[in-house]
């Protein structure tokens, strides 16, 4: 059996051409993730490899639409293969029955992990021009109004810290950060 694996970065990306393409090559059954490929935590991509069984096929796109760093797509490749399932990138003519697959699949890896990394870079270049310029202010900090009466009520003994946290949907790490600025 075929297993289309797709995958775009967000739920605004069209998902058409991958399909199409899937279509073209026979696949029986697709998995459409709508996540960055940034890791492997990605809810249709876990259920492709729960479904996928002895003898099938996983045919992607591309590597980048399977996965973003070498590690993970050999990691995931190696799953695969401990199930007897083979593994297909059309784009990079990869197929993981042959030798010469297996030996490219992981050449392709380490370029699509490269291209991540100078995606990365340039970005935090930018970002650093930007602030330089005065132009990028970073994240909005999120507000809390009943922060400091919660806080208050931590300090009293009336409230523990979880309780507060849990009721303002804040972080350990936030909550702990503000109380020790002094922000309540």
């Amino acid at each position: 059996m075929k297993i289309g694996c797709i995958r775009v970065s967000t739920a605004e990306q069209n998902t058409v051409r991958q399909e199409v393409l899937m279509r073209e090559l026979g696949v029986d059954e697709v998995f459409i993730d709508r996540a960055s490929g940034k890791n492997t935590s990605r809810p249709e991509l876990a259920r492709m490899m729960e479904y996928v069984r002895q003898g099938d096929t996983v045919v992607v796109e591309s590597i980048s639409r399977f996965a973003r760093n070498t590690r993970d797509l050999l990691e995931l490749v190696e799953r695969l293969t401990a199930k007897n399932v083979e593994f297909v990138s059309k784009k990079e003519a990869i197929d993981t029955s042959t030798p010469t697959g297996k030996f490219m699949l992981t050449v392709f890896g380490a370029v699509a992990e490269l291209e991540r990394e100078y995606i990365l870079q340039r970005q935090r270049e930018g970002i650093a021009i930007a602030k330089n310029c005065g132009k990028y202010t970073g994240r909005r900090a999120r507000e809390y109004p009943e922060f400091a009466r919660l806080a208050g009520r931590c300090r009293s003994g009336e409230m523990t810290a979880a309780e507060a946290m849990r009721r303002l949907g804040m972080s350990k790490t936030t909550w702990y950060r503000r109380v020790k600025n002094g922000a309540g």
